[in-house]
């Protein structure tokens, strides 16, 4: 397929876009990038594709299609692209190491990025010390998967990984934004290896993107709290 046939309707600052983003880049599958800015920070003006209007249902990034097949949500889309195109898997062949990595990425998406997002929406002091420490109680659990393994699910990248880049990309924007937590030492070590994978290339912020990031949020809470 062409990169017209497999397109993202994303932006780069939805941490559910970039594990699409992630997962397209690190298959080396070939995609065109449609910018659709997150609602909660969607320009005034800014006009929504009619197409995205039409095949997402919570009008919410991610969407991908694929030939003239839609399909929104994250993990759904994951998953999809492995089934479509199967080539640089990003699932262990095993069944049991697949059961574990399908269950970390559930328990990725509940107890990591909850705490996360808590912390960058954040507009009461306290609350944002309360979030952080719930993160950093997950990244607890994370450090001791990655004590048993170089991945977070097996001895090489998975879907994991593509969950945890849309936590990585924002990681020094989150400290700025008042994240306590600190990552433990497997974990750190886990976010640098990634620094090697195809998929982070094509995710990673520059300096701009996490002023940009933390800007938007620090108006937020100014907004919030006025």
């Amino acid at each position: 397929m062409s990169s017209t046939d497999v397109v993202l309707f994303g932006h780069w600052i939805c941490p559910f876009s970039v594990r699409v983003e992630f997962a397209l880049a690190q298959k080396e599958i070939a995609y065109s990038l449609v910018n659709v800015p997150p609602r909660a920070v969607r320009p005034k003006g800014f006009v929504v594709p009619e197409e995205f209007i039409a095949h997402s249902p919570k009008l919410e990034v991610p969407m991908v299609r694929v030939g003239k097949t839609y399909l929104a949500d994250s993990i759904p889309i994951l998953q999809w692209l492995e089934e479509l195109f199967p080539a640089h898997s990003l699932l262990p062949s095993d069944d049991a190491q697949h059961a574990l990595m399908m269950e970390r990425v559930a328990w990725l998406d509940k107890y990591v990025y909850r705490p996360m997002i808590g912390v960058y929406y954040g507009t009461d002091p306290e609350k944002i010390t309360e979030t952080s420490a719930a993160f950093g109680k997950a990244m607890e659990t994370v450090n001791s998967w990655l004590l048993v393994s170089p991945w977070l699910a097996g001895d090489q990248p998975t879907l994991a990984e593509a969950i945890m880049a849309g936590v990585y990309t924002r990681w020094t924007g989150l400290q700025r934004l008042g994240m306590t937590a600190m990552l433990p030492q497997s974990v750190e070590k886990h976010r640098e290896h990634m620094h090697s994978l195809s998929g982070w290339q094509a995710v990673e912020w520059s300096d701009e993107q996490t002023d940009e990031f933390v800007g938007r949020f620090l108006k937020y809470r100014e907004i919030q709290n006025s």
